[in-house]
C-alpha cells in the first residue's frame, strides 16, 4: 500500500530543503538490497520525521518516469501512482475534451488533468483527499498549468456546464481490482445520477463487464504498445452518434494505430486456415470488435467463438503468423513436425484449449536452431495446431 502521506510531509516535501532531500535520495540505487542503507541516508539527509516520505517519493519518481511524462519533481502516493492514467493514454483521451471547459472531479495527484489542462479551455479539479489535492497542486504548477482546485465530493457537484472527467476507485482496501460498475468508488450509477444531463466520461478497468454498460453510452477500449490499458465510459455529446463500442490501438508515441467502433459492418465468414492467421490486438477483441475488424480487412474467422483471424494478406503494420503446417493437435506429431523443421525455441498462443504452454514446452522437447510459433485452438469441437513463422507486416 505504501506509506501514508500527511500534510506536514507535503509542506516538507514542497520546500526547499525537502525537494533538495529527494533529489540527493534519487541519486541512490534505492534497490532491494540496499534498502537499509537508504533508510540510514533518508534519515540522514531528511530527517527522523520525514525520512520516510522522502524516500517513498525518491521511489515512486523513479517508477513513474516510465509512465508519466514530466513527472520527474512530483509528488506522489502509490496507490495513486498505480491508478493513474499513463500520459500517452491520458493524451488521447483528452483530444476529445479539446476546446470545452473541464472538471475532473477525482483529480487525485492530477496526472489526468495535466492532460486536460494542455489542450482544455478552462480547468477545475476536485478531491475528497486533502494529501492528494496538495499533491496536484504541486504537479500541476510543475507541469507548468494553473487549475482551480477544491477539497470536494465528486458526488456533490461543484461546477454547472462543464464536462467532467471521473476515475473511480477500482482496487479495494486489499489492493483486489473491482470489475462491478456499483463497486467503484464512486459507483457508475451514483456518478451517472449526479452529473445527468452533463457531458461525462468516466475512465474504468477493462475488464468492466459491458453488458452493464448504459445504452446511451460510448464504451472504448485502450491498447498502448499491444497492452490493453484501460476503457473510457463517453455520454452527452463526448460520445459518438451510433458507437456502443470503441477500440482505440495507439502506438508508443500516442498515435493512433487503429481505430473502430461496432457502427462498422461485420460482415465476415467463417473459413478454413488460408496464408496467415491474424491475432487482433487486445483492445479489439476486449471490446468485442473481431468481427468488424475482420470484415475491414477482408480477413475470416477460423472459429466463430474465437479471436483468431485468417486471410491470404494481413493488415499492415501488424504481427501476423505466416502458416507453414497445420492439423489436429496431437503432441506426437507435433512433436514430430518440430523436429521435422529444426524448431528449437516455440512460442506458443493458446485460445479455446485448456494447456500449460510452459509445460507442453517442456513435453516437446525441442531441439534445432529455428525459431517458430505454434497456435493452437478451438475451431468447431477440435483442437487445431497451426505451426506458423511470426512476421510483422
Amino acid at each position: 500500500m505504501g506509506y501514508s502521506f500527511d500534510v506536514e510531509d507535503v509542506a516538507f516535501l514542497r520546500s526547499a530543503t525537502g525537494s533538495s532531500a529527494v533529489a540527493e535520495l534519487q541519486k541512490r540505487s534505492l534497490s532491494g538490497s540496499s534498502r537499509m542503507a537508504d533508510v540510514a541516508a533518508a534519515r540522514k539527509i531528511a530527517g527522523e520525521r520525514h525520512a520516510a516520505a522522502a524516500l517513498e517519493t525518491a521511489m515512486l519518481r523513479g517508477k513513474a518516469r516510465s509512465k508519466l511524462d514530466g513527472s520527474g519533481s512530483w509528488l506522489l502516493t502509490d496507490d495513486a501512482l498505480q491508478q493513474a492514467t499513463a500520459s500517452v493514454v491520458a493524451r488521447h483521451r483528452a483530444q476529445r475534451l479539446a476546446g470545452r471547459d473541464v472538471h475532473d472531479v477525482t483529480c487525485s495527484i492530477g496526472a489526468e488533468l495535466a492532460e486536460i489542462a494542455a489542450v482544455a479551455n478552462r480547468c477545475a479539479g476536485s478531491d475528497l483527499d486533502r494529501v492528494r489535492l496538495l499533491m496536484a497542486e504541486h504537479n500541476l504548477h510543475e507541469a507548468g498549468h494553473r487549475v482551480v482546485l477544491a477539497e470536494a465530493d465528486a458526488l456533490r457537484p461543484i461546477t454547472r456546464d462543464a464536462a467532467v472527467v471521473a476515475d473511480p476507485a477500482r482496487r479495494d482496501d486489499a489492493g483486489r481490482r473491482r470489475w462491478n460498475p456499483a463497486d467503484l468508488v464512486p459507483p457508475l450509477d451514483a456518478l451517472l445520477e449526479v452529473h445527468a444531463g452533463r457531458d461525462l466520461v468516466v475512465k474504468c478497468a477493462p475488464g468492466l463487464d459491458f453488458d452493464v454498460v448504459p445504452d446511451d453510452a460510448e464504451a472504448e477500449v485502450v491498447s498502448l504498445r499491444g497492452q490493453v490499458r484501460e476503457a473510457a465510459l463517453w455520454f452527452g455529446e463526448l460520445a459518438e452518434p451510433g458507437v456502443r463500442r470503441r477500440a482505440s490501438v495507439l502506438d508508443a508515441d500516442g498515435s493512433i494505430r487503429t481505430s473502430i467502433t461496432d457502427a462498422e459492418p461485420d460482415d465476415c465468414q467463417v473459413d478454413e486456415v488460408r496464408e496467415w492467421i491474424v491475432d487482433p490486438d487486445g483492445a479489439i477483441v476486449r471490446a468485442g470488435l473481431v468481427r468488424h475488424y475482420a470484415a475491414r480487412h477482408g480477413l475470416a474467422q477460423l472459429d466463430p467463438r474465437i479471436a483468431y483471424l485468417t486471410g491470404q494478406e494481413p493488415p499492415p503494420g501488424v504481427r501476423a503468423f505466416r502458416v507453414v503446417d497445420h492439423g489436429r493437435f496431437n503432441e506426437k506429431a507435433l512433436r514430430g513436425l518440430l523436429r521435422e523443421h529444426r524448431i528449437g525455441r516455440l512460442e506458443i498462443l493458446l485460445r479455446g484449449v485448456d494447456l500449460d504452454p510452459d509445460a507442453l514446452r517442456r513435453r516437446l522437447k525441442l531441439k534445432g536452431d529455428r525459431d517458430a510459433t505454434v497456435v493452437i485452438t478451438r475451431v468447431g469441437d477440435q483442437a487445431m495446431a497451426y505451426l506458423c513463422r511470426a512476421e510483422r507486416t
